[in-house]
């Protein structure tokens, strides 16, 4: 099969590559389990060091299909799939998720000044192609391959054909945004710009419960926690876990109402639609966990995670009362009791967010990297990253020693 020719081709929607098919190379032969069973494993003879990742709920079918059928990623919103097949004697081997993009809105990953500068100049940044999952600012594999294929060579030939799609979309650029590191070094050797940012993490260290997690931080940051986790409940909020069939409509409706009001401050228009939640609660809802806050029998708060095989991604949250550290209990605190619980290893809490350090989360570097097809715009853009790298490495070791755990064994839990 290895020595048979690669096609490509690129398709205007996700429905035209079977769930099966898509879901063979997204997640191969992962199931979530949402127990922290999954692992990665390295491809067999594979000298680029690329792993097949754990269960990602993001680049599965379903995910990306709900955001599709829901009118959250469509044309309309200026974000056209033009999603990347690859394929060997008409059987799907490889894909990456990729949209043609008329602006640079829900990336998380912010270019707009690179689009500001090369149009004053004359030239035209819009569209772009942006390979992602829309509005996630999540690390996660985006050069998808199945198992039981010469895996370099697709993802080669994936990676060639993003920069060939580029000129046949007349697109000024790439952009592959949350990769995997691996796929990060692979694609600087096709061109592509390399880009770096921070995120804040939480690690299980083999905890069994939440108080071991606390009794590995210093007494003040110790004391604070519990004195957050204890005032956002003083006025009677009541915590509950919501996963598979115990989310209702009832709770979805409460849920977007809660991220309706938080993204209209944010964002002035929300990304997703009402019924992209109902398509994963439909297709995926043992993947998700919502965490719903209740105040005098209504829901009051919540935030929506999704669950990999050994990670937990916290996306979005909302409210329509405010308490004093509800956001920090419901987001962070909570989001860390269920990985104890369910084994995980690993809390993603989202973009940004420095306040995250003295809640457990450290700094962990994110990749991106990014074709620029105008060769001025390019070496504008190569300088300018240069230093942006150092100085993200460089603000990534200052925080981490901002971190809230014990640094001596003589201070006491």
């Amino acid at each position: 099969m290895g020595s048979s020719d690669i096609t490509l081709e690129a398709v205007p929607s996700i429905g035209e590559v079977s769930p099966e098919d898509w879901d063979a190379c997204a997640n191969p032969g992962k199931a979530c389990n949402g127990h922290g069973m999954g692992t990665s494993s390295r491809l067999p003879g594979d000298s680029l060091d690329l792993l097949k990742p754990a269960y990602n709920p993001f680049v599965s079918h379903a995910f990306l299909s709900a955001l599709e059928k829901s009118g959250s990623a469509t044309i309309r919103t200026g974000w056209g799939p033009r999603h990347l097949v690859a394929k060997i004697d008409g059987r799907v081997a490889g894909v990456a998720p990729c949209y043609l993009k008329s602006h640079s809105q829900g990336e998380y990953v912010f270019d707009r000044g690179w689009a500001d500068a090369y149009e004053r100049a004359g030239g035209r940044y819009y569209p772009k192609l942006q390979v992602s999952v829309p509005f996630t600012p999540a690390t996660g594999p985006r050069l998808l391959v199945r198992d039981g294929v010469d895996g370099e060579r697709i993802t080669e030939a994936l990676a060639s054909g993003l920069v060939a799609l580029c000129g046949v979309s007349k697109a000024s650029s790439v952009h592959v945004t949350f990769a995997c590191e691996a796929e990060w070094k692979l694609l600087a050797q096709h061109g592509f710009l390399q880009r770096t940012d921070q995120q804040f993490h939480w690690r299980n260290e083999g905890f069994a419960s939440f108080d071991d997690f606390l009794a590995t931080l210093n007494s003040r940051h110790r004391k604070s926690i519990k004195r957050e986790r204890r005032d956002a409940l003083a006025a009677g909020v009541t915590i509950h876990w919501l996963t598979g069939k115990d989310i209702t409509e009832d709770a979805w409706d409460a849920f977007f109402a809660f991220y309706m009001e938080t993204g209209s401050r944010k964002w002035g228009r929300p990304y997703l639609t009402r019924e992209f939640f109902s398509l994963i609660g439909e297709t995926m809802s043992e993947d998700v966990l919502l965490v719903m806050a209740r105040r005098n029998d209504r829901w009051i708060a919540g935030a929506i995670n999704f669950i990999g095989s050994d990670t937990l991604f916290g996306r979005n949250w909302g409210a329509v009362e405010h308490h004093p550290f509800l956001h920090f209990e419901v987001c962070y605190y909570q989001a860390i009791d269920f990985a104890i619980k369910r084994g995980l290893t690993h809390v993603e809490a989202g973009a940004q967010g420095e306040h995250k350090i003295a809640r457990g989360y450290l700094p962990r570097t994110t990749h991106s990297a990014h074709f620029i097809a105008d060769p001025g715009l390019r070496r504008a853009i190569d300088d300018y990253l240069k230093r942006e790298r150092a100085y993200v490495a460089e603000a990534g070791r200052e925080l981490a020693e901002l971190g809230p755990f014990r640094k001596g064994i003589d201070e006491a839990p």
